[in-house]
């Protein structure tokens, strides 16, 4: 049986910390940043649980800005 992963780039400089995409994932793999913040002074969204990642792209869809990218990789599991 194939298995699906998923990676999440995020362009933290264009990233205004609205926390949609956190709130959208449903494997919790995005969170943002408590500490530091981009050049315009947001919060911005980082990849917390990269290997959680599932690749289903809802973060991606409901970011206002399309700062997310979101890559589907297929392990079928052939030698």
């Amino acid at each position: 049986m194939a298995k699906v992963y998923g990676a999440v780039t995020i362009d933290s400089k264009r990233c205004k910390g609205c926390e949609l995409c956190v709130v959208a994932c449903p494997a919790d793999v995005l969170q943002l940043e408590p500490q530091e913040v981009n050049d315009r002074g947001y919060h911005y969204a980082y990849t917390a649980q990269p290997s959680s990642c599932i690749g289903c792209a809802a973060c991606a869809t409901v970011c206002p800005d399309a700062c997310i990218e979101v890559y589907r990789f297929v392990d079928r599991g052939e030698k």
